[in-house]
């Protein structure tokens, strides 16, 4: 590696010119790559639910719906209203009730289910039918042309009402994130470090680095919104150490190789790419381990980050020392005193009284398990949003009025008994919860010939293949009731007809439930076995992986039980993907302290004083790593007003600190108290002539 470093050092300005030239395609690849706000369509095509959107959309040519409630209007501007919306690009058709008869009828003389899904005191609504699917982007500007045309009066409910607040919602954000997290990133590195050029640098390069996975992402086809919003800020936590390890393996060269800072560079280059390819393995298993879920939002995040750390790796023995060589009497003039005090004392301190750290490991353990385990979740998606958008208004509107906290439908066979379908509508209404169900008999009568029903019903109702029938269920999406009264229906609609399905959004996030519940043990599983066989692998032993791992799983089990011990409800995906980032992201910290007590120990020292020693030399490493890991995510997560992006980025900025706390504290500890065991089952750790005598003991 000291050639190409050589070769780097020879080449920095064609480097440095070819990096920024690089950005023109780069942002032309972020700027093309479609960002997808419907988490749902991350499930596996193998669901049942999944693929009845599919045929709902081949065969009715509607992809999704909304509800649309409209108060204090008399019946002929809802009639105007109804065909201004029908006029907008993508809305295929609106279902009211003067779709099967005039509105010259009076409402107390229509039945009751018509009567009971179309009107409730002095509001009415209107079902808008979508010729494309809940996320694409022509729903979603068809929904935001309704909100333009509709009064205040009218609210606009359903999940693509709610993917259009998402995507509105975010695209005001984003950038403040990337502000944000640099300015803070930029903050803690000037208050530890000893240079205020050198921080800029560091934060250049990385957002550079950044651009550049955010444009390779176009090969993709497409990133989900989670994805985009993570990208920067993890990207800029995990990869930061990199940076701050080749300035100080420069700066020990640059004493080393005295005026000669080409050849300092040259072999900082050489150090910090050993040492980062090893510790960026282990950050690159928790994120590919994400690629294993069935839900596919987890793959869509392990990419990215993966493939971000990798790019973070090169620019980094790449861009970063071109820059500092280019820049480097700047960063010299712009030294100042670092505000960390000396930490032998403390380290000291820690060292000494490893018996009470492991005192509160132990009293700790029992309580971090059971909080890990009982931490609450939820999976309903609007849940995630403000309560003052206005989807979230609507859907208040829909439920307080209506008694409509979801719809969802059945699509059933065509060529069944209309004595079959009579009797199993009437099953489905028996069942707790649902409000009403109505379908193609409900609105023109039974036994009604196909010839004879009115081509717009039919149209919207009725395909070649499929009919389909609307249920309101008075039980929210995401809740144990519509779970249960779910499977009840599709019990009854199986019973009739094998190839009846229940679709929509309520059976979506019941499956999301089934599938990630399995994914989270999964991936914890593969993480932790992958990160093991990694640490294995790097100190040759037995021992250590299981201690390291145990050290951060601890971390993130303190992490999980604050939220359970608080009462605070998290959405589902942040219970998923924290312990694999938390633990491929931190468990660098305890292989930076470990490779230096392996060291120590090689040489002779003791078992107390190589530990000191390597407290002692990483303690500063490890906490200016989890203050800027911790500042890239606290102030994403405080400030955005998306659950899903606040509440992980809350999670790993919590989970920094903790991380570097139980490394710094309970780490030496593990090793005052196992390092007989250590030595043991492990190479390398014992001194040479010690390998010597025991050979010749043999």
């Amino acid at each position: 590696m000291i050639k190409a470093g050589k070769k780097i050092v020879k080449y920095k300005i064609p480097i440095f010119i070819l990096s920024l030239l690089l950005l023109v395609p780069a942002v032309f690849g972020y700027i093309s790559t479609r960002v997808n706000y419907d988490i749902m369509t991350y499930l596996p095509d193998s669901l049942e639910t999944v693929r009845g959107q599919d045929i709902m959309l081949d065969e009715f040519g509607m992809g999704a719906f909304s509800m649309v409630i409209v108060e204090d209007m008399e019946p002929k501007d809802v009639v105007k209203l109804k065909d201004e919306i029908r006029e907008i690009n993508h809305v295929k058709d609106v279902l009211w009730y003067d779709s099967v008869m005039d509105i010259s009828v009076p409402v107390e003389m229509l039945p009751d289910d018509i009567k009971d899904a179309f009107f409730q005191g002095d509001a009415t609504m209107m079902i808008a039918l979508f010729d494309d699917t809940t996320s694409s982007d022509e729903t979603m500007e068809a929904v935001s042309q309704m909100r333009t045309l509709a009064r205040e009066q009218c609210y606009i409910s359903g999940m693509s009402g709610v993917v259009t607040d998402v995507k509105d919602l975010f695209l005001q954000e984003m950038p403040i994130y990337v502000l944000i997290a640099a300015l803070l990133s930029l903050l803690v590195l000037m208050l530890t470090m000893d240079s205020v050029l050198a921080p800029v640098l560091f934060l250049f390069s990385i957002g550079i680095a950044i651009i550049y996975n955010m444009g390779t992402n176009m090969f993709l086809g497409e990133i989900s919104y989670i994805t985009q919003a993570l990208t920067a800020v993890l990207q800029l936590g995990v990869t930061m150490d990199y940076s701050i390890f080749l300035l100080n393996s420069y700066e020990e060269n640059k004493v080393r190789f005295d005026g000669d800072k080409n050849r300092a560079m040259a072999h900082a280059i050489s150090n910090t790419f050993k040492s980062v390819a090893g510790s960026s393995v282990t950050t690159i298993a928790g994120f590919i381990a994400l690629c294993f879920m069935s839900f596919t939002l987890g793959m869509n995040i392990g990419v990215v980050m993966a493939k971000g750390v990798v790019i973070g790796v090169i620019c980094c023995v790449t861009l970063l020392p071109s820059m500092i060589l280019i820049f480097d009497r700047g960063i010299e003039k712009t030294r100042h005193k670092a505000l960390i005090p000396n930490l032998d004392k403390i380290s000291g301190f820690i060292s000494k009284h490893y018996k009470i750290w492991m005192a509160v490991f132990i009293i700790l353990l029992v309580p971090a398990l059971y909080g890990n385990t009982h931490t609450d979740v939820y999976y309903n998606i609007d849940s995630t949003l403000p309560a003052d958008l206005d989807s979230s208004k609507a859907n208040a509107k829909l439920g307080d009025e209506f008694h409509m906290n979801n719809v969802y439908m059945v699509m059933l066979p065509n060529g069944m008994d209309a004595k079959d379908k009579d009797n199993m509508l009437r099953q489905i209404k028996e069942v707790d919860g649902i409000n009403w169900a109505i379908g193609m008999d409900s609105l023109v009568g039974p036994g009604i010939p196909d010839d004879m029903i009115p081509e717009d019903i039919k149209g919207m109702l009725k395909s070649d293949n499929y009919e389909l029938q609307f249920i309101c269920s008075d039980y929210k999406t995401a809740t144990d009731e519509v779970n249960n009264q779910i499977a009840q229906v599709n019990g009854i609609i199986k019973n009739y007809e094998q190839g009846a399905m229940v679709i929509g959004e309520a059976p979506l996030t019941r499956d999301l439930v089934t599938v990630t519940d399995v994914d989270f043990r999964n991936v914890n599983i593969i993480s932790i076995a992958a990160i093991f066989v990694i640490i294995m692998i790097v100190f040759k032993s037995i021992s250590l992986p299981v201690i390291l791992v145990a050290v951060i799983e601890f971390a993130i089990c303190i992490n999980m039980a604050i939220s359970c011990f608080a009462g605070t409800k998290l959405p589902f995906i942040a219970s998923i993907v924290i312990g694999t980032i938390q633990l491929g992201a931190t468990v660098d910290y305890a292989i930076l302290m470990t490779s230096r007590y392996q060291r120590e120990r090689s040489r002779g020292a003791g078992k107390k004083d190589a530990i000191r020693t390597a407290h002692k030399s990483s303690m500063k490493s490890i906490i200016i790593s989890g203050c800027s890991f911790f500042a890239a995510t606290f102030g994403v997560g405080m400030y955005s007003k998306i659950d899903i992006i606040s509440s992980i980025c809350n999670l790993l900025s919590r989970g920094a600190i903790i991380s570097t706390v139980v490394v710094i504290c309970v780490l030496p500890a593990m090793f005052m108290i196992f390092d007989k065991a250590i030595c043991k089952t492990s190479i390398g750790f014992l001194p040479k002539q010690n390998k010597n005598k025991q050979e010749e003991l043999r």
